[in-house]
């Protein structure tokens, strides 16, 4: 089963890669690393600080930091690419909830495998923390985009 797992994580990079991209490649990396540091510091404090939940078994686990960076990335580059034309935020707040529903119905699938388990942990905790996370990513998006175009005018230093 967690073959499954990483067989469905690579066909979310080679999604990733193949999709049209909005954002520049500059944009995607920035984007990508945030949300990648993100993510793992986030695993870092709930899943070895706190045990709520873990990669595989007890403390930390290569094939878990790998299973993330295979993860996290190609989210971050479909979630921020997809993203309505339209930046009024009834449409954004849609499209997190739309992504917030999919990242838990993927989870409840992963939780039946030997690659992902719960200790204390539970799948309506991560119903609730989901919508902001991808509100931070957009956000953190936002926030790089007007780096960027102040960095295009010449005024960020």
């Amino acid at each position: 089963m967690v073959l499954l797992v990483y067989a469905f994580f690579i066909i979310l990079n080679i999604i990733a890669y193949l999709i049209p991209k909005k954002l520049t490649k500059a944009e995607n990396y920035v984007t990508s690393i945030f949300a990648l540091l993100f993510g793992i510091s986030v695993d870092l404090v709930l899943n070895l600080k706190y045990e709520l939940y873990g990669y595989f078994g007890p403390g930390f686990q290569w094939w878990g930091f790998i299973g993330e960076f295979l993860y996290f990335i190609p989210i971050n580059i479909l979630f921020l690419n997809s993203l309505p034309s339209s930046h009024r935020i009834g449409k954004i707040l849609i499209y997190i909830i739309i992504w917030s529903l999919s990242s838990v119905a993927l989870e409840s699938l992963i939780i039946k495998t030997d690659f992902f388990n719960y200790n204390n942990w539970h799948l309506w905790y991560s119903a609730v923390i989901y919508p902001f996370v991808f509100f931070i990513l957009y956000l953190q998006f936002k926030y790089v985009r007007k780096l960027m175009k102040i960095s295009d005018q010449g005024e960020l230093r």
